[in-house]
Protein backbone atom coordinates (compact mmCIF):
# COMPACT_ATOMS: atom_id res chain seq x y z
CA UNK A 1 0.00 0.00 0.00
CA UNK A 2 1.38 3.39 -1.01
CA UNK A 3 1.47 6.30 1.46
CA UNK A 4 -1.32 8.18 -0.35
CA UNK A 5 -3.50 5.06 -0.26
CA UNK A 6 -2.86 4.80 3.48
CA UNK A 7 -4.01 8.40 3.96
CA UNK A 8 -7.32 7.66 2.20
CA UNK A 9 -7.69 4.27 3.90
CA UNK A 10 -7.37 5.68 7.41
CA UNK A 11 -10.06 8.29 6.67
CA UNK A 12 -12.55 5.65 5.49
CA UNK A 13 -11.79 2.77 7.87
CA UNK A 14 -12.01 2.70 11.64
CA UNK A 15 -10.85 -0.78 12.52
CA UNK A 16 -7.23 -1.35 11.55
CA UNK A 17 -3.85 -1.53 13.22
CA UNK A 18 -0.51 -0.06 12.20
CA UNK A 19 2.52 -2.10 13.17
CA UNK A 20 6.11 -0.92 13.07
CA UNK A 21 8.11 -4.10 12.56
CA UNK A 22 11.61 -4.39 14.01
CA UNK A 23 13.33 -7.54 12.79
CA UNK A 24 15.80 -9.07 15.24
CA UNK A 25 19.33 -8.58 13.98
CA UNK A 26 18.38 -5.71 11.68
CA UNK A 27 18.67 -1.95 12.09
CA UNK A 28 15.70 -1.22 9.86
CA UNK A 29 12.00 -0.78 10.54
CA UNK A 30 9.06 -1.56 8.29
CA UNK A 31 5.45 -0.34 8.51
CA UNK A 32 2.63 -2.86 8.15
CA UNK A 33 -1.12 -2.26 7.99
CA UNK A 34 -3.33 -4.96 9.46
CA UNK A 35 -7.04 -4.46 8.81
CA UNK A 36 -9.72 -6.24 10.76
CA UNK A 37 -9.87 -9.06 8.18
CA UNK A 38 -6.17 -9.88 8.83
CA UNK A 39 -4.85 -9.24 5.29
CA UNK A 40 -1.53 -7.62 6.26
CA UNK A 41 -0.01 -5.13 3.81
CA UNK A 42 3.40 -3.43 3.85
CA UNK A 43 3.74 0.30 3.27
CA UNK A 44 5.42 0.73 -0.12
CA UNK A 45 6.93 3.40 -2.31
CA UNK A 46 6.79 2.82 -6.07
CA UNK A 47 5.88 -0.81 -5.44
CA UNK A 48 8.83 -1.60 -3.13
CA UNK A 49 8.60 -2.04 0.66
CA UNK A 50 9.67 1.06 2.58
CA UNK A 51 12.46 0.56 5.12
CA UNK A 52 13.36 3.13 7.75
CA UNK A 53 16.62 3.60 9.66
CA UNK A 54 15.06 5.14 12.77
CA UNK A 55 11.77 5.41 14.59
CA UNK A 56 11.86 9.18 13.98
CA UNK A 57 11.68 8.48 10.23
CA UNK A 58 8.74 6.14 10.84
CA UNK A 59 6.97 8.76 12.94
CA UNK A 60 7.42 11.36 10.20
CA UNK A 61 5.87 9.17 7.51
CA UNK A 62 2.95 8.12 9.68
CA UNK A 63 2.25 11.69 10.81
CA UNK A 64 2.25 12.75 7.17
CA UNK A 65 -0.48 10.15 6.56
CA UNK A 66 -2.49 11.44 9.54
CA UNK A 67 -1.74 8.49 11.82
CA UNK A 68 -0.67 9.13 15.39
CA UNK A 69 -0.70 5.64 16.94
CA UNK A 70 1.01 2.39 16.11
CA UNK A 71 2.48 -0.70 17.76
CA UNK A 72 6.17 -1.57 17.78
CA UNK A 73 6.58 -5.30 17.13
CA UNK A 74 9.83 -7.25 17.46
CA UNK A 75 9.92 -10.25 15.12
CA UNK A 76 12.44 -13.02 15.75
CA UNK A 77 12.84 -15.41 12.84
CA UNK A 78 14.65 -18.02 14.96
CA UNK A 79 11.42 -18.86 16.81
CA UNK A 80 9.73 -19.89 13.60
CA UNK A 81 12.77 -21.77 12.25
CA UNK A 82 13.06 -24.04 15.30
CA UNK A 83 9.33 -24.72 15.37
CA UNK A 84 8.21 -22.45 18.21
CA UNK A 85 4.96 -20.57 17.84
CA UNK A 86 5.66 -16.88 17.01
CA UNK A 87 4.55 -14.59 19.84
CA UNK A 88 4.19 -11.35 17.90
CA UNK A 89 0.51 -12.07 17.23
CA UNK A 90 -0.24 -12.11 20.96
CA UNK A 91 -1.15 -8.52 21.86
CA UNK A 92 0.07 -8.69 25.45
CA UNK A 93 3.44 -10.32 24.88
CA UNK A 94 5.05 -8.60 21.96
CA UNK A 95 3.64 -5.19 21.11
CA UNK A 96 4.62 -1.86 22.57
CA UNK A 97 2.19 1.02 21.90
CA UNK A 98 3.64 4.09 20.21
CA UNK A 99 1.91 7.47 20.35
CA UNK A 100 3.45 10.41 18.47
Amino acid sequence: MELKELEHYQRDQESFEIRVIAHAGSRYYQIMLEPEDGATQALTRRGKPMLFRSLEDVYGELKQAGIHRAYLVQQVANDEIVGHEPHYHDPLLSRMPLVF
